[in-house]
């Protein structure tokens, strides 16, 4: 890539929290993955909750970063105003080239202070899913929304993670067509290992068949879907058992329930060994009302499983249904009939897998993603669009 700047271009990545989750897992790359010749990157956030884990605590220890109390995810209009002001100076200070800012609460925020105090950097603002359906209320959808719209006409560039999520907030009008760019997320290459070795280390049944969910227990990813799910499987298909490998506000609700029932579900907690989980796994499944585009399905099809997903958000850029997994309508019956048709079928179970690996490669690779994010950064400021 030509640079045709005496010094590294300054770019400052804002996001209200890194917890563990797509958001966090892009921005880790990009603080790493960038070429430092080329760019000198400051990392702005703030801190998780009490029921979040935090990925810069977790995966990414290596990673400078400056917290900003009251960034994170509860509003508070002591701690936002505290938080505001914080990052008024922290732009004054490092004089950015490019302020990204990623999440709603830090998008706002950040490309405020940004306007208000260094109007000359560019601003651009990565959508990883938007809150268009399934979080707020219809008033408080709609006031999002106004201010997408606003801040949005004070933006260089305006990235979607995925096809769908750009075609959303078009509809929405929030920003331009020429405004956005979609790149879509990249990952490194998943730790797998073979099915039998993953089943001993995780104490797993071999004569089994294992349905995976990795993905935090929140309202909007719907886990309840999950014990319905495992209600029928334990009446129609005995050897069959879900493993859930994350945590959040509906952990312990969802396993008092499974417990009472007797269900077949494993329940794993939040992990670092995702490539151990998916390996020793049959198939993956997703069942959320909303969604960006997931980075555990992607995940899913390095390891080769097949998808069953709610076709929201932009999954539909990582399952091709009825070649890489099935795409479902948003309700548990449509997820039961699909999973059924799949562990009816082992032979279209290894053909989706495959597909899907094979696509995972060819769209989702970090190298690609770095490469993307390089390439724009430089034509915002040659002023390319």
């Amino acid at each position: 890539m030509s640079m045709e700047h005496k010094r590294p271009l300054r770019i400052m990545q804002i996001i209200a929290r890194m917890n563990v989750g797509g958001p966090a897992v892009i921005v880790a790359e990009l603080m790493q993955g960038l070429d430092l010749l080329s760019f000198e990157m400051q990392l702005v956030t703030g801190y998780c909750s009490e029921d979040e884990a935090d990925y810069l605590d977790e995966l990414a220890l290596d990673i400078p970063v400056i917290r900003v109390t009251g960034l994170g995810r509860n509003i508070s209009t002591l701690g936002d105003i505290r938080s505001f002001f914080t990052l008024l100076h922290l732009i004054r200070e490092f004089q950015p080239d490019i302020i990204h800012t990623h999440t709603i609460k830090a998008g706002v925020l950040g490309r405020i202070a940004g306007l208000i105090v260094y109007p000359k950097s560019k601003r651009i603002h990565t959508f990883h899913g938007h809150l268009l359906h399934g979080y707020f209320s219809p008033i408080k959808t709609k006031l999002i929304v106004l201010i997408e719209k606003y801040l949005a006409y004070f933006c260089s560039t305006l990235i979607a993670i995925g096809n769908q999520v750009k075609d959303d907030l078009l509809n929405a009008r929030v920003g331009k067509p020429d405004q956005y760019s979609v790149i879509f997320p990249g990952l490194d290459k998943l730790d797998t290992q073979s099915k039998e070795s993953a089943r001993i280390q995780l104490g797993l049944d071999h004569e089994k068949t294992y349905v995976s969910f990795v993905g935090r227990l929140t309202q909007i990813k719907r886990p309840d879907r999950l014990i319905e799910i495992a209600r029928y499987l334990k009446v129609n298909h005995p050897k069959v058992e879900l493993l859930v490998a994350g945590a959040g506000e509906k952990f312990i609700e969802l396993q008092e329930l499974a417990n009472q029932d007797a269900l077949p579900i494993i329940f794993l907690g939040w992990r670092n060994d995702i490539g151990r989980i998916l390996s020793a796994s049959d198939t993956a499944i997703l069942c959320s009302d909303n969604e960006g585009i997931p980075l555990t399905l992607i995940q899913a099809s390095q390891a080769g499983l097949p998808i069953i997903s709610t076709n929201v958000g932009s999954v539909s850029d990582i399952v091709v249904d009825g070649e890489t997994g099935l795409l479902t309508e948003n309700n548990t019956q449509s997820l039961i009939r699909s999973l059924d048709e799949l562990l009816l079928n082992p032979l279209k179970m290894n053909q989706f897998g495959m597909a899907g690996k094979s696509r995972a490669e060819a769209l989702f690779s970090l190298k690609g993603m770095i490469r993307a994010h390089e390439k724009l950064y430089s034509q915002v400021i040659e002023g390319i669009n």
